[in-house]
């Protein structure tokens, strides 16, 4: 195979990008020979790739060319999608013609998110001991059309993931799932040969171009057992999430019900029934001190809480010591093995919230059964530093890396500032032109937001704006109330027009009624902020009700900011205004998604032009015609609407 040399670099590129009928651009190729001379140097590098680019075919061809192994991360199924079914296949094909030799290329996701083939043959008992068979109702369907295809997968050498499944709940999966700590494991499972989740490890084992996502990626950083092969390189595409991701992946909770739950499911399986009891007993004392304790941070635990923590922990190790020996000979008993594991899940919650220190960050908070408690590490920058960063190259990419004009903000949250890592950051732009194809404008003369929903000048502001647009409507509100409180409005006074709320049905299915009419608008939260690719003149006007600064009474959130100013830092400029610049530089980004996509990004937050940090925040911004001036915009939006309704 050829060394990834620039000239070999560039042939494969422009194979691949021509196999997909594509146009190559100078920021992709800038991109891919940085991408190859950090491989082939060992030094790490950020690449903010804007919207447009390529940057997928960008880190792929360097990956392909490397000869060693390379595990590429991403944050959303979307993008994994994309790089599996269209960019991979596409790649290969071009590099056909170019190389004489192909490598093989895997997909590798969590053990939940393949179907059980144990579970669907034999079963595991549910909360009352007893065997589930198949549900009734809509719940059963959804059983028995799992358990059909993934009998044909099995048969017909499927890849039997969840992407594949027919629709389907949250619910009717774990029907048909385990947990790797439920899984009996290859050396005592029956259907180990035919097991989904490890023909993909053999297989992402055996392939030197291997798929996968932050969370599996932060699991294989904390283990001791590694969950990924063994690799040269890690390319992180959608960096800007990979801390956030990561927190997720190490955030845990504790609640009385799955506490009781765990001693219900061990009884029949220990020794004597006494721990089982004592465990019951912990979960009661649990919710009983929970029912005294205020929601929000608990940066000093009180004693009565951190003794039934320690009574939950003890109780939980008891029944781990009293679990009866497996039963020689015969089928593995799942049962045993999912009560074990939920036990044991139990002990290790319990031991982290019992240790609370200052790593750690423990919150009480009310969930759909009630009170209960969580625990995220106060920083992930230190242990991505030691594992992720210590002994592989990694190349971080996203259309959002530098916030304010730096990538100072990024380069902290996953540590490439401790210790000696050295890397190069580079921006190789965006082949849109954002001066000519989108405006900014800031609506300067609203009062600042406050906390009692829309005024009514932000709400005639609102109202004018959609009009003039005529619809074309992509909005993304602080919070589902005022998303609800928005539409409301505009139902009330532009009935003509169609107003899509998120909630109101799957995101899926208001997305593509978004696409189908162009006259609609589509209002939501966080979802929409993200991954949504709406282009052309479905969406013309993205409006944006506030800035998105974390709420003031996140836990976690708030005891970052503290850890900096403890240190003579700007915890607001470092934890707030980065989490508002990197969610506004993601939703200004919904806007422009192709060359010839036109419009108008509108702030509804005078603070964006009138508050000392707003200047932060807009150089975090694609770089629009910006303006204040209202009758502006609306005359921009009105010849827009014109134009499109013509086409």
């Amino acid at each position: 195979m050829p060394d990834a040399d620039t000239t070999t670099v560039r042939e494969v590129l422009h194979a691949a990008v021509s196999s997909v009928g594509g146009v190559e651009r100078p920021g992709q190729v800038e991109m891919a020979e940085a991408v190859a001379a950090a491989m082939e140097e060992g030094r790490h590098l950020l690449v903010q790739a804007g919207t447009g680019t390529g940057k997928s075919l960008g880190y792929l061809v360097p990956s392909l060319l490397h000869g060693q192994r390379v595990v590429i991360a991403t944050a959303t199924l979307g993008l994994q999608h994309q790089l599996v079914q269209r960019d991979i296949p596409a790649l290969l094909s071009g590099a056909a013609d170019v190389l004489d030799e192909v490598p093989s290329h895997a997909v590798l996701k969590g053990r939940s998110n393949y179907a059980c083939l144990h579970r669907l043959r034999v079963g595991v008992p549910d909360d009352q001991g007893t065997l589930v068979e198949i549900p009734e109702g809509t719940l059963g369907a959804e059983v028995v059309a799992l358990r059909e295809w993934a009998e044909d997968q099995a048969e017909n050498v499927g890849p039997g993931d969840r992407e594949s499944a027919p629709s389907h709940t949250d619910r009717g999966w774990r029907q048909v799932s385990v947990t790797a700590r439920e899984c009996l494991g290859a050396s005592k499972c029956g259907f180990a040969l035919e097991c989904f989740a490890e023909k993909a490890k053999a297989k992402a084992h055996a392939a030197q171009l291997v798929v996968t996502n932050h969370s599996l990626l932060a699991i294989d950083a904390q283990g001791d057992v590694p969950t990924l092969p063994e690799h040269d390189v890690v390319v992180i595409d959608e960096a800007h999430e990979l801390a956030s991701r990561v927190t997720q992946a190490a955030t845990v909770e504790l609640e009385p019900a799955a506490i009781e739950r765990a001693a219900r499911r061990a009884r029949g399986h220990l020794k004597s029934g006494q721990p089982a009891d004592d465990l019951a007993d912990a979960s009661d004392a649990l919710a009983d001190v929970l029912t005294r304790t205020e929601p929000g941070r608990l940066d000093r635990p009180t004693d009565e809480l951190l003794d039934v923590l320690a009574l939950v922990r003890d109780s939980a190790r008891a029944c781990m010591s009293d679990f009866s020996s497996e039963k020689g000979g015969g089928e593995p008993d799942a049962a045993r093995q999912q009560a074990r594991g939920l036990v044991d899940d139990v002990r290790l919650v319990a031991e982290r919230m019992a240790a609370h220190g200052d790593a750690d960050v423990l919150w009480a908070a009310e969930g759909r059964a009630g009170a209960r408690l969580h625990l995220a590490p106060l920083d992930v920058a230190s242990m991505l530093a030691n594992s992720v960063f210590s002994d592989r190259t990694v190349v971080l990419t996203s259309a959002t890396l530098s916030l304010g004009g730096s990538f100072d903000a990024v380069v902290r949250s996953v540590g490439l500032g401790f210790g000696d890592h050295e890397w190069t950051g580079i921006d190789v732009g965006s082949p849109f032109d954002y001066g000519k194809q989108g405006v900014l404008y800031v609506a300067k003369h609203l009062p600042p937001p406050g906390r009692e929903g829309p005024s009514t000048q932000l709400a005639d502001e609102l109202v004018d704006l959609v009009q003039a647009a005529g619809g074309r409507t992509l909005g993304l509100f602080s919070s589902r109330r005022a998303a609800e409180a928005a539409a409301e409005i505009v139902r009330d006074r532009l009935p003509d027009l169609e107003i899509l709320v998120q909630g109101e049905a799957h995101l899926s299915e208001l997305t593509q009624r978004f696409v189908e009419d162009e006259h609609s608008c589509l209002f939501g939260t966080l979802g929409l902020w993200q991954g949504l690719d709406v282009p052309g003149a479905t969406c013309q006007l993205v409006l944006i009700d506030r800035i998105p600064f974390p709420r003031p009474d996140d836990p976690l959130m708030g005891a970052r900011q503290r850890l900096v100013e403890k240190h003579g830092g700007n915890g607001f400029m470092s934890v707030a205004a980065s989490h508002a610049a990197l969610l506004l530089a993601q939703g200004a980004g919904r806007l422009i998604r192709r060359v010839d996509d036109r419009g108008v990004v509108a702030v509804l937050d005078s603070r964006l032009a009138t508050a000392r940090y707003g200047s932060y925040l807009a150089a975090s911004l694609p770089p629009m015609w910006r303006t204040t001036d209202k009758a502006t915009v609306l005359g921009a939006l009105k010849r827009l609407d014109e134009v499109a309704s013509k086409a």
